[in-house]
């Protein structure tokens, strides 16, 4: 079998990821970005993309489909740990995937690295995540492959002189991997660039409530500038922008570095805008993950019933207009991207499909939130956090009908259901329809004119003053 496959081989080669077209204008806009961040001739731009989840891979992959032939001027790399055992199950599923894909096919037999998926299929080899991911299969990403990748698996060697680092890390291990990497950069003169594709956030209750993302986390683990940390999310699914589906994204965070990078990153299919608006971009990111996984639950339990979904999206869109009357003094410069990324994740988002498996009884909240081919589903940690956050009395606010105040989750009865079924554990999935068919639940209408007649605004939330 492998003999005739390579008898069909031609003579085109593909190095280092790169198009065959030969694009001086990406040169020149490399070469801009190398002279913006001070790198001399024979000193490549390092960047590196720390976690190796479907977004990290696929940021990383573009960025080296993109100007990985200029080797002597850029080096792109990728950690994650070592030691992730691919299971049979999976390995199967990969042999199917690569005989699917004539490029994958030739470009694994060129390498003389088909035959282990072969004996993998067979049962006769364990493949490891890091290995397949040097040949661009990402693990949670098994369908879609990418170019291949340069991993590392050694945090140390992979930070320690980088100029820019991608965090593609779940929020939930954002803190603690930060924290081993500062100890790398104790002696480090330069202040490198961090971008963070992660979409989560954390509660803290004192001195007063508020939320902690992700570049917050890096922030206070690290001891890098705020202006130094950006964060880039936008209504995306990882596998469509690498097979080139157009879309676009924000890079939120200082001037300094914003708009450069924004052209840096920018592509024909991949558009990139810039946005001062730092957190508040963060923190949409995590809130639209919460009310994805009812989203799902609410396709599975009704038969994908277009009427159903539409009056939860009513619903969940509502509460969320609500959340960012709390969150931000214009809320209504949100509505546009908040309801996009909503939306993408709503149709095709690991969040969605976890809330179907969970409804369909495929899995259960006591399986954990990491799972296989999919990832971490950072939905639930942010349900948690919004629900431990809104229910803290210091930010009551005025309940228009019953007059008196109350915490602002009561206002919120699909972000209250959806802890009773994914943290509390005191009931079922079935609790979703149920909140959506009270008759004593407010018109989704009447949540959003609360929410803009009144001064809900607690800029504490976000840790301003």
């Amino acid at each position: 079998m492998v003999g005739s496959i390579l008898g069909k081989i031609s003579s085109n080669t593909y190095s280092n990821g790169s198009s065959q077209n030969h694009n001086n204008g990406l040169e020149d806009k490399l070469d801009e970005f190398r002279r913006l961040i001070g790198k001399t001739n024979g000193d490549p731009l390092r960047i590196v993309s720390v976690g190796a989840g479907a977004w990290g891979s696929v940021f990383a992959a573009l960025l080296q489909d993109t100007y990985g032939e200029f080797r002597d001027k850029v080096q792109i790399r990728i950690w994650r740990r070592s030691g992730r055992k691919v299971d049979r199950e999976t390995a199967k599923h990969l042999f199917e995937v690569i005989n699917s894909r004539e490029d994958v096919l030739r470009r694994l037999i060129r390498n003389c690295a088909y035959l282990k998926y072969v004996e993998a299929r067979l049962g006769d080899r364990t493949l490891f995540a890091d290995e397949i991911l040097k040949d661009g299969l990402c693990l949670n990403m098994i369908d879609t492959p990418v170019c291949p990748l340069k991993v590392v698996t050694n945090l140390q060697e992979a930070v320690w002189d980088a100029d820019i680092v991608v965090n593609g890390l779940p929020s939930t291990e954002t803190r603690e991997i930060f924290e081993e990497i500062s100890k790398y950069w104790k002696e480090r003169i330069s202040v490198p660039i961090i971008i963070s594709l992660s979409k989560g956030i954390e509660a803290a209750l004192e001195p007063v409530p508020h939320i902690v993302t992700p570049t917050k986390m890096i922030h206070q683990a690290t001891g890098v500038p705020m202006e130094n940390i950006l964060y880039l999310g936008g209504p995306n699914i990882a596998s469509e922008i690498y097979n080139k589906e157009y879309a676009n994204a924000r890079i939120c965070g200082a001037e300094k570095w914003r708009k450069p990078l924004a052209k840096f990153l920018r592509q024909p299919h991949f558009i990139v805008w810039d946005n001062s608006d730092l957190v508040t971009h963060e923190v949409m990111g995590g809130l639209k993950n919460v009310y994805a996984i009812g989203a799902g639950m609410v396709a599975s339990l009704t038969n994908e019933s277009a009427t159903s979904k539409s009056v939860y999206f009513a619903h969940c869109t509502s509460e969320m207009i609500f959340i960012t009357h709390l969150l931000t003094e214009e809320p209504e410069k949100l509505a546009g991207p908040l309801l996009a990324d909503t939306y993408v994740t709503l149709l095709k988002g690991r969040n969605a499909w976890y809330g179907q498996m969970l409804a369909k009884g495929e899995l259960s909240p006591d399986m954990g939130v990491n799972i296989s081919g999919k990832g971490m589903i950072q939905g639930v940690s942010a349900v948690e956090a919004f629900f431990q956050l809104l229910s803290q009395s210091s930010l009551n606010v005025l309940h228009p009908e019953e007059k008196k105040h109350v915490a602002p989750v009561e206002l919120c009865p699909i972000l209250k259901t959806l802890y009773k079924i994914l943290i509390s554990r005191e009931q079922s999935t079935q609790a979703i329809l149920k909140a959506l068919r009270d008759e004593n639940l407010n018109d989704p209408r009447e949540r959003i004119a609360i929410a803009q007649s009144h001064a809900f605004y607690r800029p504490s939330l976000l840790g301003q003053q």
